[in-house]
């Protein structure tokens, strides 16, 4: 088993008004070159959680973390219009939250991030501020909710 010591959120940068079933997620990323879909979970808007790719595998989700991360990620990040927004539902927040919990317990991790927060720190000042992130993604602020 591989060495797990963080877990990255990611938002599947849709439309809150267009699903993503399972089936077209890992299509999307087999499309872009990947073996199968990128991440481990998957949170549907009705808080089922998907298995995608099995965690003794390193994810496709996050460029220079894959060999120790669990890839997490929702469906939505978009809303309606198309802009990044936190589109969430309240059954994914719970999902999110038990899911995360079982896993950091699992794999005895504290680190838990947004996809953005793994953004370069442009200025060197410690902090990846928001004008430093290079994806928006998962359009909210994981250090403060999970």
């Amino acid at each position: 088993m591989r060495k797990i010591d963080m877990i990255v959120i990611h938002c599947s940068a849709t439309r809150a008004d267009v699903p993503l079933s399972p089936r077209q997620l890992e299509e999307m990323h087999r499309q872009r070159g990947f073996d199968g879909c990128g991440y481990h979970y998957y949170v549907r808007r009705d808080g089922e959680i998907c298995t995608m790719r099995p965690v003794d595998r390193p994810g496709a989700h996050a460029k220079g973390y894959n060999q120790h991360s669990i890839g997490v990620c929702y469906e939505g990040g978009l809303d309606e219009q198309g802009r990044p927004a936190d589109t969430r539902t309240e059954l994914q927040k719970r999902s999110l939250r038990v899911l995360v919990r079982v896993l950091a317990m699992d794999f005895q991790t504290r680190r838990i991030v947004g996809h953005r927060d793994l953004s370069p720190d442009l200025d060197g000042d410690g902090v990846i501020e928001p004008e430093e992130w290079t994806k928006v993604c998962p359009c909210f602020d994981v250090g403060t909710e999970l």
